[in-house]
């Protein structure tokens, strides 16, 4: 049996997610992307994204989190980006862009994730992303 206290933790969990997804399309949206939120409720093994975006001829697959001081974004996720950009979207690799998104607080944090280590399965557990770090990924010129 479900107790109340815990419906009202995922609601709120939830909805931390949903306000950084929505954010994340907006500020892509700001610097010149065509972007959309993927509205999928339930964490499914379906490859998609929670934001899918456009630039110029370049396609971006975003998973999202939001949290205070660091993110961890576990493998199964980051594969599903993966299997999303090469299974659905018909381009060359260097057109198609997985990206790991910290929203940590006012500040977010972009990472890329490399092909080569997709394809030599040498993608970690689970990739962290602490409030100190730095991202390679600029928003702004796309890469």
């Amino acid at each position: 049996m479900v107790r109340e206290v815990d419906k009202d933790a995922i609601r709120r969990w939830r909805k931390r997610g949903f306000y950084s997804e929505n954010a994340l399309v907006k500020l892509l949206m700001k610097n010149g992307y065509h972007a959309t939120r993927i509205p999928v409720s339930n964490p499914s093994l379906n490859p998609l994204p929670d934001v899918i975006a456009r630039k110029n001829s370049h396609i971006y697959a975003f998973e999202v989190k939001n949290a205070r001081y660091y993110a961890y974004f576990p493998k199964q996720q980051i594969e599903k980006l993966f299997r999303f950009l090469d299974e659905l979207i018909p381009l060359e690799k260097q057109y198609k862009h997985p990206v790991v998104a910290a929203h940590l607080g006012k500040r977010w944090i972009f990472k890329e994730i490399n092909w080569t280590d997709w394809e030599k399965d040498k993608i970690s557990e689970k990739v962290r992303i602490l409030k100190r770090d730095r991202g390679n990924f600029d928003l702004i010129k796309g890469s």
